[in-house]
């Protein structure tokens, strides 16, 4: 069969051609534009008011969308070749006053005539391999630009979450640390660098992330995470991951989600061993696909935080530092598939890294009806500061236990 460009070649001494600038003057004039483009170069930018008829539903469509057949009428493409062979269609239609746009929608762009598109150019290239996605799109880029994440820490989790979160085009990302940049931390912190040593988390966190993509608003909040700021700060956001390395903040962090009804994107490490999962003790947002879903929260699983002798920190376990990298990105693959309705996302499913066997298996989760913050019911109705959790096993030790008498 001849391609398009052949078909174009056949039929152009046949109809009549039209430039940019003539039909711009045109439009302004009343005459109707159609655009013959495919669906992702309309969502990519199209003319202001053109109506939007693809070369294969010309034949269909045309007559029931542009009753007046003496109408005049400018048909345009990308580069005038799928145009030139929708005019000869409209002719044999019957269709009396029809042009083809000469150098099509590309040379109107160059010329500088108005577009209308719902991405700049440079977002149109910095994002392009998401605008190939049909899952993603225009609509889904869109919806990312908008969307706003809170990161809880910006230490081992949050670093590899919040680099492809930004790269993605998350429109705010919220980041609260109270700490700052450690020797210790780079490792495997990759947010951060040697020269920032000593600087709040939160500062290096934003001038890495916005430094990235200029699209992505940081908000920093320089401050533990506590029950006297909790709701201002979750109530502001869409999702929230879960970085944190302390018991006393996943549990408060898992009351406020209930309340607000945030889905919490849960992610743990331990030196060669990972988990990931998906809070959402309620219905999601959509009533179809992902987001959909109703699960656990944190209490279904684990009612109370353990006694911090038994809750051994990174400081005093260890990690291995690509660990962090590998769980991480999983948690932001997990938001983006909750913010663009894509997908299964991990609810009601925890998925347990091993790095040395370098191997997944997961576990199903359920709901426990017993549960004191998402059950039947509930007996936490107000926020609790596990102040006495704060503390790293080894300080509880040195609390708790007797001191060590010499030998005689």
């Amino acid at each position: 069969m001849p391609s398009i460009a052949q078909i174009a070649a056949q039929v152009r001494p046949f109809i009549k051609e039209v430039q940019p600038e003539e039909a711009a003057g045109r439009r302004e004039a009343g005459v109707r534009v159609v655009d013959v483009r495919e669906q992702n170069e309309w969502d990519a930018g199209h003319i202001p008011g053109a109506e939007f008829m693809p070369l294969g539903t010309v034949a269909q469509v045309a007559e029931q969308r542009l009753p007046k057949k003496d109408e005049e009428i400018v048909v345009h493409c990308a580069a005038g070749v799928r145009s030139a062979v929708a005019a000869y269609q409209l002719q044999q239609l019957g269709f009396t006053n029809v042009r083809s746009m000469a150098g099509g929608f590309n040379a109107w762009r160059e010329l500088g005539l108005p577009v209308e598109a719902p991405l700049s150019r440079d977002q149109l290239e910095r994002y392009s391999r998401h605008l190939l996605i049909p899952e993603v799109g225009i609509e889904g880029q869109q919806k990312l630009l908008r969307s706003k994440v809170l990161l809880v820490g910006a230490g081992g989790l949050g670093s590899p979450s919040a680099y492809y979160l930004a790269a993605a085009g998350v429109g705010t990302l919220g980041i609260i640390d109270s700490d700052v940049v450690d020797a210790t931390n780079l490792q495997r912190q990759i947010l951060h660098s040697t020269e920032r040593i000593g600087e709040p988390k939160v500062e290096s966190a934003k001038r890495t992330l916005e430094a990235l993509n200029p699209d992505v608003r940081v908000v920093g909040y320089q401050d533990r995470l506590s029950s006297a700021n909790i709701d201002r700060i979750i109530s502001e956001y869409d999702v929230v991951v879960d970085g944190a390395d302390n018991f006393p903040t996943r549990y408060l962090l898992n009351d406020a989600s209930v309340k607000w009804r945030k889905p919490v994107v849960h992610g743990s490490i331990y030196r060669f061993e990972g988990q990931v999962t998906v809070f959402q003790p309620f219905p999601g947002a959509r009533a179809e696909g992902a987001g959909s879903e109703q699960g656990p929260c944190y209490r279904c699983l684990f009612h109370e935080p353990p006694p911090p002798e038994l809750a051994p920190s990174c400081a005093e376990a260890g990690v291995l530092g690509v660990l962090p990298g590998v769980i991480g990105t999983i948690q932001a693959n997990e938001v983006l598939k909750l913010l663009l309705g894509v997908g299964e996302p991990l609810v009601g499913r925890y998925l347990l890294f091993d790095a040395l066997d370098a191997t997944f298996r997961e576990v199903k989760l359920r709901r426990d009806p017993k549960c004191p913050a998402c059950g039947e019911h509930p007996t936490i109705t107000e926020y609790i500061d596990y102040e006495g959790f704060c503390a790293s096993p080894a300080q509880w030790r040195a609390e708790h236990e007797p001191a060590a008498t010499p030998a005689d």
